[in-house]
């Protein structure tokens, strides 16, 4: 880990999207926060689902474990889910690594993610 920065994860709506924020460090004594944030549209049902990541420190497979399940769940409902930055190097590094960026949607900010059109629906 990093310097040791407490996780935090936020939740917010933005349009019609959850946005999720989350900083610090992330790993699997705190993934289960990410976990529970992403739970909620799927109770809640939104259009789209916002992972901001521009904060997030550190990283390890734990929180790449619960985005692809959020990822598999969003598609299974025909909704969008877009992970968004810009990435910090151990981020960017991650998903390099596992060779798992081309599993999500991906994009620079938060308002570059709402305007994305969704690849299934052009909305």
């Amino acid at each position: 880990m990093s310097d040791g920065a407490e996780a935090t994860v936020t939740r917010g709506t933005a349009r019609d999207a959850l946005v999720v924020r989350v900083g610090g460090d992330i790993d699997h004594a705190s993934a289960f926060r990410l976990e529970e944030a992403l739970s909620l549209a799927h109770r809640t049902g939104p259009e789209r689902t916002v992972v901001d990541l521009s904060a997030t420190d550190f990283a390890d497979s734990s929180i790449l474990h619960v985005l692809l399940e959020a990822q598999r769940a969003h598609r299974a409902r025909g909704t969008l889910m877009v992970v968004c930055g810009p990435f910090s190097d151990i981020v960017r590094r991650l998903f390099d690594v596992t060779g798992t960026e081309g599993f999500f949607v991906l994009a620079d900010s938060v308002g570059a993610a709402l305007e994305l059109p969704d690849p299934a629906t052009g909305r």
